[in-house]
């Protein structure tokens, strides 16, 4: 599909935020650019962002009621020279309105906000500058309800959407009127509920009812999972890290499966499980998890928590991080704090700094190699795309798993030949020779798996 038709079908929004004192204007930058990517994950192209830099939140409407009149001038395409109510405020940024503004001012579907607001802030909003709000967490609700797939993932989503909601519904019956207000008795009288109350009963009702569904099917995984690694006793790989640092362009390429890759953020919620390619010996799965994001609604970080469960079950962790992001070092720092509140600490880990090819140029990109390299020893610093660190990668992995390997001679008789195949599946053969009674395998391997060919090969003699 060509750009422009691409171009054609995006929404056209606003960004707001206010940038309070304890604020670096780098970590500032960072959450909008954030929040820019979210709102084009949900189909929406930025065309201006607000800024105001304050000493707290407006309680009534998050922003000073300058800076809503000069949004609302430019949602509205009305352009009326507003009062700067901001400078009595203190700290307001100047508007910076130019012809350029007026030619792609008006027809905006909403204003995305870089916090968390309530209710009545968003109302004051939605009122007061004439468009939709949506704020951070309910566009990461959003996001996260049009990615989920599986049940559970389903289930968990739909939990944090209600406990969003609940508050919201009191503001919503304000604009609803006398209506909203109704009791529910016989014929609107007596000591009935408000539609309003039984809207939050319903909501806890329902809270409930998805919970007990998740217990349920949380020993169901857990049953499965035991199964699956008592049957098969596969090497295990799973990849963990910030949304958009590249784990799904890296798990194709270990993989060489078609895993969506797209520069969105969360653009799959459900864990996705391949084999690593080529094959080696062992075999070895490699899944890939739900990226982590900075301000993560509370009412997701259980969610969140619960896609991280294939981490513990794994043999070996990839810690992928964007060497190309400057902020990967607190990312680094919260992703180290959620694997050890859930227990994968315990797991072996390789920091994979991916990206290291949007690094500036050739002498950027090795300077910037040498001091990760130093300062975190044993990690990999490599870019997905390129074919030759993908393959180092691929070694490492499979010299990890084959650390505990032992090299021994297994005798196969011919009249046994049929059970070859097992010793290729299971072994790395170094040698073959053979003699007038069977072949003679000189092989490395899993020293159980080692084990249980020789035991076989001997009953068949």
């Amino acid at each position: 599909m060509p750009i422009d038709e691409v171009k054609e079908k995006l929404k056209r929004g606003v960004m707001a935020a206010v940038q309070l004192p304890n604020v670096s204007d780098s970590e500032f930058e960072a959450s909008l650019t954030e929040l820019r990517e979210l709102a084009k994950t949900l189909g929406f192209e930025i065309i201006r962002t607000f800024i105001q830099k304050r000493a707290g939140f407006d309680r009534t409407g998050y922003l000073g009621i300058g800076k809503r009149q000069e949004i609302r001038g430019f949602v509205n395409n009305e352009w009326v020279s507003a009062v700067s109510q901001e400078n009595v405020e203190g700290g307001a940024q100047d508007s910076d309105t130019d012809i350029a503004d007026q030619e792609i001012a008006g027809n905006v579907d909403v204003m995305f906000i870089d916090h968390e607001i309530s209710p009545f802030q968003a109302r004051t909003l939605e009122v007061e500058v004439g468009c939709e709000v949506m704020d951070r967490t309910m566009v990461i609700l959003e996001i996260f309800h049009r990615n989920a797939r599986s049940r559970a993932a389903r289930a968990q989503v739909e939990i944090a959407r209600l406990g969003y909601m609940a508050p919201h519904l009191r503001e919503a019956a304000k604009l609803a009127g006398p209506q909203g207000r109704q009791r529910s008795g016989t014929g609107g009288r007596g000591a009935g509920e408000s539609h309003t109350e039984l809207d939050r009963r319903k909501i806890r009702d329902r809270i409930a009812e998805l919970q007990k569904e998740l217990v349920a099917m949380d020993l169901e995984r857990k049953t499965q999972r035991a199964r699956r690694q008592e049957n098969q006793g596969l090497a295990s790989v799973t990849l963990v890290g910030y949304t958009n640092a590249g784990k799904s362009t890296l798990m194709r390429a270990l993989t060489g499966s078609e895993v969506l890759v797209a520069n969105k953020l969360f653009a799959t919620l459900d864990t996705t499980v391949r084999t690593l390619y080529p094959e080696s010996v062992p075999r070895v799965l490699v899944s890939d998890t739900v990226g982590f994001i900075k301000n993560l609604p509370h009412g997701l970080v259980a969610s969140f928590k619960s896609t991280l469960e294939e981490a513990l079950d794994a043999s070996l962790l990839l810690h992928v991080i964007d060497a190309s992001d400057p902020g990967f070092e607190r990312q680094l720092e919260v992703t180290d704090k959620v694997l050890k509140e859930i227990g994968a600490d315990v797991v072996p880990r390789i920091r994979v700094f991916n990206k290291i090819d949007h690094v500036g140029d050739v002498a950027q990109q090795a300077e910037r190699k040498m001091a990760l390299r130093d300062k975190y020893l044993n990690c990999i610093v490599m870019s997905a795309r390129q074919p030759e660190d993908v393959a180092m990668l691929h070694q490492k992995i499979v010299a990890s798993f084959q650390q505990q390997f032992v090299e021994t001679e297994l005798f196969l008789p011919w009249s046994a030949q049929q059970l070859r195949k097992e010793i290729y599946e299971n072994c790395e053969v170094q040698e073959e020779r053979a003699d007038e009674h069977g072949a003679f395998f000189r092989v490395r391997g899993e020293p159980a798996a080692v084990e249980k060919l020789r035991e076989q090969f001997e009953q068949v003699r």
